[in-house]
């Protein structure tokens, strides 16, 4: 099965920094992304419905830019999370990059679109 990138963008009215707050403290984590939150210096894991799963922090520009590596994801493959202030509308944008199946790339635009959604309603944003 191949492989594809997918790239989301979401429009958010929290500052970037409110935003990385809820991105990197288990506190903010598991009021929007998972069940259960650990981190131990850069490996984060993150537990749903009693199993868990492992990633490394590997790139943290703060309030700019955090990118993932799933433990056990291909070499390539990352998920990362930046921030901007739109210089039009003054707004948080919030762009994801994820990869998934070919044939359940739907699937994981959907499963972002909800999780960003409780992100905003968590952040206030």
């Amino acid at each position: 099965m191949s492989r594809v990138k997918i790239e989301m963008e979401f429009i958010f009215r929290a500052s970037p920094n409110i935003i990385y707050q809820f991105l990197t403290q288990p506190e903010n984590l598991v009021r929007w992304f998972a069940e259960g939150v650990d981190i131990n210096d850069d490996e984060y894991t993150f537990t749903w419905d009693g199993s868990s799963e492992s990633a490394r922090l590997i790139d943290d520009i703060e309030e700019e830019r955090l990118r993932f590596k799933w433990n056990d994801s291909d070499p390539e493959e990352y998920y990362e999370f930046r921030m901007y202030i739109s210089d039009i509308t003054r707004q948080t944008i919030l762009e994801i990059t994820d990869f998934s199946d070919d044939d359940e790339s739907k699937e994981q635009q959907d499963l972002w679109s909800t999780q960003i959604e409780e992100l905003r309603l968590a952040c206030g944003g």
